[in-house]
């Protein structure tokens, strides 16, 4: 049984019996002599290595179950990472055109819907001034430099 696997069923336990998860750290932190860090990183270093649903190490690998280690780059995986990546970057850029191309068409939306509406929100307006003030001017300048009668 490893010490992480010790540490994981003894904090378990602990929590079990009642008592919080800090405290239960603090308690076998003093037990062990060590920092509440170090028995917290392994106890979830260990809930990491059951969830992956792996086997806990024992610290001494076997030579069998090392991976190997490439120690030179050749040229075609150069050029295969090169082209990994410009392909990326062309994934990246057809990600953002559609983003783009959705935000115009909510814009342009938009503008139709509050196009559709402003007459008439005009027209309101327009007829609460001639009641507030009768003599006031009826060509009330627009908002913009268009008018947006239906444009």
């Amino acid at each position: 049984m490893t010490k992480a696997q010790q540490t994981y069923e003894r904090i378990n336990a602990l929590v079990e019996s009642g008592m919080k998860k800090a405290d239960a750290f603090k308690q076998l932190a003093e037990e062990y002599g060590q920092p509440v860090d170090s028995v917290r990183g392994a106890y979830y270093g260990h809930k990491r290595v059951l969830e992956r649903g792996d086997e806990p190490s024992t610290g001494s690998a076997r030579p069998s179950a090392r991976r190997s280690r490439k120690r030179e780059t050749t040229t075609e995986d150069a050029v295969a990472s090169a082209v990994a990546s410009l392909q990326s970057a062309i994934d990246s850029i057809a990600v953002e055109l559609e983003a783009a191309r959705e935000r115009a068409e909510e814009a342009s939306a938009e503008y139709e819907a509050m196009k559709a509406s402003s007459t008439g929100r005009i027209e309101a307006i327009r007829a609460k001034i001639a009641v507030l003030d009768p003599e006031a001017d009826d060509s009330v300048p627009p908002a913009s430099a268009k008018e947006v009668k239906g444009s």
